[in-house]
């Protein structure tokens, strides 16, 4: 009887409570996803446009959800064995990630309202939404399990969300190029997960952290093959270079409203799953991946930069390859302050937040413009926004804005700030060789961003070959709109009070 009771008593111990407030920002994208995909099948063709207002609905209600988890002081699915291991840590680097993705895959939303009449629209909003859910979800993973799971159900749907223009030749190439490069990644990865796992026994980041301390020195040369291949797994995740060869012929094949997507929402969660693995799981091995990511952060600006510098004007989708190697070269600053960790403290991952978080909201209101310019421009090339300003005032204010907070000028004041907060954890942690670096990109950089916002102000009749464009003025969807207001108004009040970037920067998010 003594010995039932205590087996009963051992498996109850075992028997985890799950705290749904705090899996509820995922949780929620992932069932209005599945109710999108069952309401597809019962809609008629006339009200598919529903779908679409049914996924922002969704989109808008997990974002609310983060409201009551501000404390950041959350935690589920965690170890009974007397540790404080947990699978799952609503802290407030997991919220502020969290609120940056599901915003992303908002905005996106209303690209795509309008622009998915051609595409079959039950399936493009279920693996929108599945895609955000993972992506929700890998912020707040705390074990390589969960991390690398939340990374496949992320990258999984954009891959046919890339491929989902049937009969486009371009847009299934650019699928099959996403494809093959992450499931080299994935392995990459996974390789690297198990080396870790075999010299240290659990998945659990703050484990490994401890555990590595610890390692037998015969086993020393696998945990750091270990850490090496993982981190190389998240490179091709965060498109650093030499890892970035697919991220122009993906962007240029993929919609407008995707290629928006996988430029912050894709781009965040590389960075946050690296942050994630370096900071919390391998501070022991800093002295490998430090110099690593310094060197992968000049390289890739450096790379980034120098391509968006060679676009011709006349290309065809010039302006999105632009946009594509744009993305790139920011990539390379968001490494900075990872690298840096390695060399002082983590307070130096603020700033990488906070630079993504300038990021994400003025590149998607570049791709929202550029969305706006493609409905009379299907070629979207750069000559295309040759004298925007005199029939769409508007958008040409908005997209100059966006294009000066991308090279750090006035008035984009919060692009200017960010890239402060970049550099001073550089020159903080004794990296002033990459802060060098850095400063003669943004000055490359400086050229082709300049130069773009100047055609739009030009007048048409300077077009190449002494041929004006036209510009044919119609209806714009109501969302599109909406989307470029609303980065617009953020990115002013941003450019309001700037000091708030500094403010982030020095925050400890963990």
């Amino acid at each position: 009887m003594t010995v039932a009771a205590d087996s009963a008593t051992g498996a109850a111990s075992l028997v985890q409570s799950v705290d749904w407030l705090a899996i509820a920002p995922p949780v929620t994208a992932a069932t209005v996803a599945l109710l999108v995909l069952v309401a597809d099948l019962f809609v008629g063709e006339r009200h598919k446009p529903l779908l679409g207002y049914g996924a922002v609905a969704g989109l808008v209600a997990a974002l609310a959800l983060l409201v009551p988890l501000r404390a950041g002081d959350r935690s589920t699915f965690c170890l009974t064995g007397g540790t404080q291991a947990c699978s799952y840590t609503a802290d407030h680097f997991a919220l502020v990630i969290q609120a940056l993705v599901l915003g992303g895959a908002l905005l996106t939303a209303l690209l795509s309202i309008g622009d998915t009449r051609k595409l079959p629209a039950g399936e493009f909003w279920f693996l929108l939404l599945a895609s955000a859910a993972g992506a929700a979800l890998l912020p707040a993973a705390r074990d390589l399990a969960t991390l690398v799971v939340a990374l496949e159900v992320a990258s999984l749907p954009a891959f046919a969300l890339v491929g989902i223009k049937r009969g486009d030749r371009r847009s299934s190439e650019a699928a099959l190029k996403f494809f093959l490069s992450s499931v080299v990644a994935t392995a990459v990865m996974l390789l690297g997960v198990s080396f870790v796992y075999a010299t240290t026994g659990t998945l659990h980041l703050t484990e490994i952290a401890a555990r590595l301390d610890e390692v037998p020195g015969r086993f020393d040369t696998l945990a750091q093959a270990g850490v090496a291949l993982t981190l190389v797994g998240f490179a091709f995740k965060t498109a650093a270079a030499p890892f970035h060869f697919w991220v122009p012929d993906t962007y240029v094949g993929a919609p407008l409203p995707i290629a928006a997507y996988l430029s912050v929402v894709g781009k965040a969660v590389g960075f946050s799953g690296l942050i994630l693995v370096t900071v919390i799981g391998f501070p022991s091995y800093a002295d490998v991946w430090g110099p690593a990511l310094a060197v992968l952060a000049a390289l890739t600006m450096t790379v980034g930069n120098v391509a968006a510098l060679r676009q011709t004007a006349t290309r065809a989708r010039s302006a999105v390859r632009l946009l594509a190697w744009s993305s790139v070269g920011q990539a390379g600053y968001l490494l900075v302050p990872i690298a840096a960790a390695a060399y002082s403290s983590d307070a130096q991952i603020g700033s990488t937040v906070a630079y993504a978080l300038m990021y994400a909201v003025v590149n998607l209101g570049a791709f929202a413009v550029a969305a706006l310019v493609a409905r009379t421009h299907p070629g979207n090339r750069l000559s295309d926004y040759r004298g925007l300003y005199a029939t769409r005032p508007l958008a040409a204010l908005a997209l100059g804005f966006f294009l000066l907070c991308l090279a750090g000028l006035p008035p984009g004041i919060i692009g200017l700030f960010a890239k402060v907060t970049v550099f001073s954890a550089a020159v903080d942690a004794g990296l002033g060789w990459l802060a060098v670096v850095m400063a003669v990109n943004v000055m490359i950089a400086l050229y082709y961003y300049l130069q773009w916002t100047a055609a739009l102000f030009r007048s048409r009749e300077a077009a190449a070959g002494g041929e004006a464009p036209t510009q044919q003025k119609h209806r714009v969807p109501a969302p599109l709109t909406t989307a470029i207001a609303l980065t617009a108004v953020t990115g002013i009040a941003l450019s309001g009070a700037p000091q708030l970037v500094l403010r982030f920067a020095a925050v400890n998010l963990f």
